[in-house]
């Protein structure tokens, strides 16, 4: 597998009607998360500890909720909210 982040459920649920410059903000930022836990889970399908929490994160324009799921090696974007 390889990691990557996703719109859960899809797009159209998560930013459906949000500018097109804070969608643009929240992918930028969902990259980064992406490579961070990447480095901290070098081989996520194997991990066996906890889950992690929902998170937030802040971008310029306002705010998003997503969760790393190591097994998946997925970053999964549940929520955007632009301000």
């Amino acid at each position: 597998m390889t990691w990557r982040w996703e719109y859960h459920p899809d797009e159209a649920d998560v930013v459906a009607g949000a500018p097109l410059a804070f969608v643009a903000q929240v992918e930028k930022k969902a990259d980064e998360i992406v490579r961070a836990a990447e480095a901290l889970y070098l081989d996520g399908t194997t991990y066996q500890g906890p889950g992690e929490r929902m998170r937030t994160a802040n971008v310029e324009d306002g705010i998003f909720w997503y969760m790393v799921i190591p097994r998946d090696e997925r970053v999964y974007v549940l929520r955007a909210q632009a301000l």
